[in-house]
């Protein structure tokens, strides 16, 4: 029979343990625990709240790296959190085989909580740069981190009624509300405070720390009377191998992340900085070469010094032709669009709207970057705004209307810059041009997917716009969502595709006989206007802010 008195603070006898040293099962009354009843429940609770925190950190770090590494990031965070709350699941059940261990089995999943979350990031990270391929290693950590998690409730549910038997219903609203809000503070310190302050690893690092260190605690001193001897000594040991585990890898962090920076970029990373939006990271030699200048944003490499003036002559120059007077660039922070603009007379402003203001630092005060792009934000007539391009332009609509707008952003897929793509977006674009503007858009490689080029073309036209779709080729050093080191891809897009359009049809040429005009014509953009359109794929839906059809 249950005593139903208060447990009292104090020694007790421990449960004796079977012959061969295992820890012996939990006697079945209250735990004999050091302070009060009340004061024990406080600290079991707060070890939940902890232990909720840190278990939504490691779902958050997998969700951002995941969509890092491996891009489209609809589908990596239905696969990470699917994946996890499935893995609780399965966790929760397994977890009845610990109840009558209840204090070792939380302690020994704590400790091996902590080592896997924290070191899941630079797992993850390490699988990408020197295999190539993240997706099992994602699937992986998501699986074994959601069994750990999902074992966690049943046994603190079990611990908190040894310290003090309560109905069902109100152990487990108790145990609830501190898993919510823990879950909130974890929420929330990721973007704010971790990975800001820390970063990825660092910041994953600190957190398995911190998840050590709580479930072990609890453990050690709480229900230290529930272990055997062996049990303490054995638990003691694991934590400690743990934190110091984590401490290790805290301590070569720096240089694990530049030998995985070098595996995947080589050997001549000048920059590698992550900025508020993303990572940024410049390559070249060491003197700085304009022409040996690699961008490259979360992994995709965005401009090559090599040939980037073959992408950005055929982007810019056919929406130059006609009225020119203002100019809008969407994206191209990198300052490439705007140099090949700056070249035509009668250009009176050029507003550049980005939404990283580090790849706006880096343009203006990198020499290589800043030699490439011929040092176009000295010039008055460039305004650059750090914001939201949708946003933005939709807010800015009274204020004037432009001739020309490029559109220098990433390929369209399931990303953020999906709604830049879209019907409405496009809705808004044609409300900001004159009579006779132009838009040209950066559509993706045809070659390779063009599903998403012609859905392009489709939203375009159903925004109201006459588009005018053309591409050129390519060569094997590519930029602009080539080659995508995110994906493990090493082979470069044999194609740019590009979409002029305007309230009236357009007309695809280029100044022939400018000086500077050396990889563009118009008689080679007109034979690849008309190869494009022998490519078409009709009947395709247009992509909006509700459905996004770009998935290929």
């Amino acid at each position: 029979m249950i005593d139903p008195s208060p447990a009292r603070g104090g020694e007790a006898p421990c449960a004796p343990a079977d012959p061969g040293g295992a820890p012996a099962p939990e006697p079945e009354g209250e735990a004999f625990i050091p302070v009060r009843p009340g004061a024990g429940r406080f600290l079991v609770l707060g070890t939940v709240f902890i232990c909720a925190a840190c278990g939504l950190v490691y779902e958050l770090e997998l969700l951002a790296l995941a969509s890092y590494l491996i891009g489209d990031s609809v589908t990596q965070a239905s696969v990470v959190l699917s994946v996890m709350v499935f893995a609780m699941g399965i966790g929760s059940l397994l977890a009845k085989r610990l109840r009558v261990r209840a204090a070792v089995g939380f302690g020994a999943i704590e400790a091996v909580l902590a080592l896997t979350g924290g070191c899941s990031a630079m797992a993850l990270y390490a699988t990408f740069a020197w295999f190539g391929e993240s997706r099992p290693a994602l699937v992986g950590f998501s699986l074994a981190i959601g069994v750990l998690i999902g074992a966690e409730i049943p046994l603190l549910m079990t611990l908190i009624q040894r310290i003090r038997r309560q109905d069902a219903g109100g152990a487990v609203a108790d145990l609830f509300a501190a898993d919510y809000v823990g879950g909130l503070v974890g929420g929330l310190a990721f973007p704010f405070l971790l990975l800001p302050l820390l970063g990825q690893l660092t910041g994953a690092l600190l957190t398995g720390a911190i998840n050590a260190a709580a479930g072990g605690a609890l453990v050690l001193w709480l229900f230290r009377h529930d272990l055997t001897r062996r049990a303490r000594w054995w638990l003691l040991a694991a934590n400690v191998t743990v934190l110091a585990l984590l401490a290790t890898a805290t301590a070569l962090a720096d240089d694990f992340e530049r030998a995985a920076r070098r595996a995947v970029y080589g050997a001549e990373v000048r920059v590698a900085v992550q900025t508020g939006v993303q990572e940024v990271v410049l390559t070249g030699d060491r003197a700085g070469s304009p022409g040996s200048l690699d961008l490259y944003l979360d992994g995709r490499l965005r401009v090559s010094g090599l040939d980037e003036h073959r992408y950005h002559q055929a982007l810019v120059h056919p929406a130059m032709r006609g009225p020119h007077a203002r100019v809008l660039i969407l994206g191209g922070g990198d300052g490439l669009a705007a140099r090949e603009v700056l070249r035509h007379h009668g250009v009176r402003s050029v507003t550049v709207v980005e939404l990283d203001p580090g790849v706006v630092r880096l343009a203006r005060t990198d020499r290589a970057l800043s030699a490439l792009n011929g040092h176009v934000y000295r010039d008055p007539r460039l305004r650059a705004v750090t914001a939201d391009a949708f946003t933005w332009l939709r807010d800015s609509l009274g204020s004037g209307r432009y001739d020309v707008v490029i559109s220098d952003l990433p390929d369209p897929g399931i990303t953020p810059s999906t709604k830049l793509y879209s019907q409405e977006f496009y809705g808004v674009v044609a409300r900001a041009l004159t009579s006779e503007g132009r838009l040209v858009v950066h559509a993706g490689p045809l070659s390779t997917r063009p599903r998403t080029f012609w859905t392009v073309e489709s939203t375009l036209r159903a925004a109201g716009l006459r588009p005018l779709p053309y591409r050129v080729d390519g060569r094997l050093s590519g930029f602009a969502g080539g080659p995508d080191r995110s994906s493990g891809a090493d082979e470069a897009p044999r194609d740019w595709g590009f979409v002029l359009a305007g309230r009236t049809p357009p007309g695809l040429a280029v100044q022939d006989d400018a000086r500077w005009l050396r990889s563009v014509s118009t008689l080679a953009l007109q034979a690849g206007a008309r190869e494009t359109e022998r490519l078409r794929m009709p009947g395709l839906t247009p992509s909006t802010l509700l459905h996004p059809r770009y998935a290929d």
